[in-house]
């Protein structure tokens, strides 16, 4: 399989994260205030979790942005990375969400407080309206990694929102308080799924793993097909962000063979057949101890 880029409009992304964050924070404050007037843990949890998505969505926002600048003699390779790394700290504040909320719940279930459940229900109610639209504005973006991180925090407060709904309904119809910490666990294990995905897949492209879905040894083996090369050895492949591959190889040519041909034919076969759109290939003729003339 090959590693094919899709290019990500990173100026939308800016207004359509900017647009979240500030319905995010805007009802994170009434959602703060309700869950710590009427005493409900899925209420305050989940206002603890829009805080952080709040910063995790103004993080995302200002890496969209920075993402657009270009290259310089500094950054070679530009500021795609960023967005990586936004992603990579958002998954780890998942991660932090979770526990959080997990540490507040089993003190809950420890010691069970009074919670008010007619608020709890009307807010969170009210959350998941917000918390939808958020998602959606979200979901028409680029559908990058950064993106897709930030659309994890705002999904995580959808389950919160949902879990804290039937919470309350619990509470109302049966008076048993300990439903909205039992719930709340049930979210921040949900939460803690997605943030180990978002940590697996942006850890990947900083650590500079090959690619999801590229097989190097099938690609060598594809190059060798031409009996024009005799070895294909030094294959390395990595991304930049999530829609830039890279790929470099050395290629030993036969005795006779047009370097710049082999070149060229190993270009276009990265390209068409394996998705690497920017290649670094050195040519080196068969038992030869010093490279090709042509090599790029």
């Amino acid at each position: 399989m090959g590693a094919h880029a899709h290019p990500h409009d990173h100026h939308g992304d800016g207004r359509r994260l900017a647009l979240a964050a500030g319905l995010t924070g805007g009802f994170m404050l009434v959602e703060a205030v309700t869950g710590w007037l009427s005493g409900s843990l899925a209420l305050l949890a989940d206002a603890g979790h829009m805080l952080t998505d709040f910063a995790s969505l103004v993080l995302a926002w200002a890496a969209a942005r920075v993402s657009r600048r270009p290259a310089d003699w500094q950054l070679t390779f530009g500021f795609d990375r960023f967005s990586v790394l936004a992603a990579f700290l958002n998954g780890i504040a998942l991660f932090l969400i979770a526990g959080v909320i997990l540490w507040e719940a089993v003190d809950r279930l420890l010691a069970p407080v009074p919670v008010m459940g007619v608020p709890m229900i009307i807010v969170a109610i009210l959350g998941l309206g917000v918390n939808i639209i958020a998602f959606r504005l979200l979901h028409g973006g680029s559908g990058g990694l950064n993106i897709r991180s930030a659309m994890l925090h705002v999904a995580g407060d959808i389950l919160g929102s949902v879990g804290a709904i039937v919470a309350a309904g619990v509470i109302i119809a049966t008076g048993w308080t300990p439903a909205d910490p039992i719930l709340s666990v049930v979210v921040a294990c949900l939460i803690l799924g997605a943030g180990w995905r978002v940590v697996r897949d942006s850890g990947r492209i900083l650590l500079e793993a090959v690619p999801q879905g590229v097989d190097l040894a099938a690609i060598a083996q594809d190059l060798s097909r031409d009996e024009k090369i005799s070895r294909i050895h030094h294959l390395h492949a990595w991304a930049i962000s999530e829609d830039r591959p890279m790929i470099t190889l050395h290629a030993e040519i036969a005795e006779g063979a047009d370097s710049g041909r082999v070149r060229d034919a190993i270009r276009k076969r990265l390209a068409e057949t394996h998705g690497f759109v920017h290649a670094t290939i050195e040519i080196e003729r068969a038992g030869g101890a010093h490279p090709a003339p042509h090599c790029c």
